[in-house]
């Protein structure tokens, strides 16, 4: 006999099915534990994703089971849960949208172990307020994703661009920079583009903006591709369908200092050890690219000149 666990949110009750099915065999960790942990980080968790079309990845088997990523809205999906419908090439698609704890615990249900996010927002999706650069390491080593990660930040900071940083629980980092969605998807992309180059040029010998793995020759790749129309990144608090429960934490600066720093530092058996700071409390506004391209432009011409 099936069962089930109701979990109460926001005035509504979301049924759990099989709350048991482990999901992360290794660690015993279940479809419960998964609920659970979303349902207490939800309150840090939704600011990044309202408003946003979701691609979830649903893992029904476990981790170590067949995987699949999904776009299109199931049909037996709950009316209340909010859509978006999208145009794509020859036709559209209707996203699902996590606006509230409940379609959070209900994707959870759904053994969405991670949801992906949109960098735009439903009403203007050819308008990206989020520009992510994604830090690949060629290992497993993560000193060279620290060493990038701060190279990085000082060139944003050269640009007048403030950033945030996150774990992605994976194998990298990411930097997080609030546009004002001004600008469109593909100049927002050549922008980021423009910016790993400079970044890979002062650092040829550790970084590349080389999207073969062959042609990396062991460096890192600072990668951009994400930045474009209806392509995701992981979502700050999302877990990772990867052993231990790996999670992805928004961290501060100063965190990336810490030479025991890894991708996967938090998990998703402890939630209050990554809710017990809150490194993004006071974001910076969104900003304006047409400033930094100007100081981009000028850095360019002149790329031996100090910072400042």
């Amino acid at each position: 006999m099936s069962t089930t666990k109701a979990v109460r949110a926001g005035g509504r009750t979301v049924e759990v099915s099989r709350p048991e099915k482990v999901l992360f065999p290794e660690e015993g960790i279940t479809k419960a534990d998964l609920a659970d942990y979303y349902r207490a980080v939800a309150p840090r968790m939704l600011p990044h994703l309202r408003g946003r079309p979701l691609m979830l990845e649903r893992h029904p088997d476990g981790i170590d089971g067949p995987a699949f990523m999904q776009k299109e809205v199931p049909r037996h999906f709950p009316d209340w849960i909010h859509r978006a419908e999208l145009p794509k090439e020859g036709g559209t698609v209707t996203y699902a949208v996590c606006d509230d704890t409940a379609t959070l615990l209900y994707l959870a249900d759904q053994a969405c172990i991670t949801p992906h996010r949109f960098l735009s927002k439903t009403d203007r999706p050819d308008h990206p307020d989020r520009l992510v650069f994604d830090l690949d390491p060629p290992g497993d080593e993560f000193a060279p994703v620290r060493t990038a990660a701060l190279a990085l930040h000082e060139l944003l900071d050269e640009l007048e661009l403030p950033s945030l940083v996150m774990t992605t629980g994976s194998r990298g980092l990411h930097i997080v920079v609030a546009l004002d969605g001004r600008a469109p998807f593909d100049d927002v992309r050549g922008f980021a583009r423009d910016v790993a180059e400079l970044l890979a040029s002062r650092h040829p010998d550790e970084l590349t903006t080389e999207p073969r793995k062959k042609a990396r020759g062991g460096r890192l790749y600072l990668d951009v591709q994400r930045n474009a129309y209806a392509q995701t990144a992981v979502a700050p608090y999302a877990v990772r369908a990867r052993p231990g429960g790996p999670v992805a934490a928004p961290i501060a600066w100063a965190d990336v200092t810490d030479p025991d720093l890894t991708a996967g530092r938090w998990t998703v058996t402890a939630p209050d050890d990554l809710l017990k700071d809150n490194p993004w409390k006071d974001p910076p506004r969104p900003r304006s690219l047409t400033k930094a391209r100007s100081r981009l432009s000028a850095i360019q011409q002149c790329p031996d000149a100090p910072p400042g």
